[in-house]
């Protein structure tokens, strides 16, 4: 199952106090697309996975400003 969480226009540390809450709610293998545009988020949230133990199966950017993460969950 994938859930959509847009973060879009938050500052950070928002983006990835955001995920961890959604992924708390989600059930293992479950996927959580984070669409957001804050440019340390692009470093925050892969590292917070990794240590976490979940699975970045996409990851792209969007435009100048703006990406895609899915964070699998462990």
């Amino acid at each position: 199952m994938k859930t959509k969480l847009a973060v879009l226009g938050m500052v950070c540390p928002f983006p990835l106090i955001e995920a961890k809450e959604a992924m708390q709610s989600l059930n293992s293998g479950d996927e959580l697309v984070i669409d957001f545009d804050c440019t340390q988020a692009t470093e925050s949230i892969p590292r917070w996975a990794a240590e976490a133990g979940h699975k970045v199966t996409n990851y792209e950017q969007i435009d100048d400003a703006s990406w895609t993460i899915t964070v699998q969950k462990k």
